[in-house]
């Protein structure tokens, strides 16, 4: 079961740009262990807070194997980034859809961590694509945002279907 409820595409918070951190608490660091619990329990790799109704600038990401490599970072900023590729995405505010998404294959991100120290983290691949998606859901930018505008369509169109019918 999982301590925090995970908002789905439609609540007006995952449209929200996130306000910045300027101390953490208590209460953020708590929030911290219940968004990787919540995110670990979903199961999924990367969770923001917009995603769990709190618009403050805070994300989880953990894509090991084994779970036990959690980031969390506060203030996220990409600040390089290189080469673009396409891989499937997808989102816990939009359980059971994957689409082809074009990110950069490398980046740079700079934070800071629970203990209030600025860090910078490189990442490829997989972490890099997890950085990108939940940065963005910080400030209120979507994956399907990424998608043409056709599809983008058809994929609400679904989402309307699921809603009415109780699915989602």
């Amino acid at each position: 079961m999982s301590k925090l409820e995970v908002c789905k595409y439609g609540h007006n918070i995952l449209r929200k740009k996130s306000v910045e951190i300027l101390e953490i608490t208590q209460e953020i660091k708590v929030l911290a262990q219940d968004m990787l619990e919540t995110m670990y329990a979903a199961p999924g790799v990367g969770l923001a807070a917009p995603q769990v109704g709190k618009s403050i600038a805070l994300c989880v990401i953990d894509v090991s194997k084994e779970q036990n490599k959690p980031l969390v970072l506060i203030n996220p900023k990409v600040v390089n980034t290189r080469d673009q590729v396409i891989m499937q995405e997808g989102c816990l505010s939009f359980p059971g859809m994957y689409e082809d998404i074009k990110r950069f294959d490398f980046v740079e991100v700079a934070f800071i961590d629970l203990e209030g120290k600025s860090q910078k983290v490189s990442a490829e691949g997989f972490l890099s694509k997890a950085l990108q998606h939940e940065i963005d859901h910080l400030n209120a930018k979507l994956f399907i945002d990424y998608l043409p505008q056709w599809k983008r369509k058809n994929l609400q169109k679904e989402i309307k279907r699921k809603q009415k019918s109780g699915q989602w």
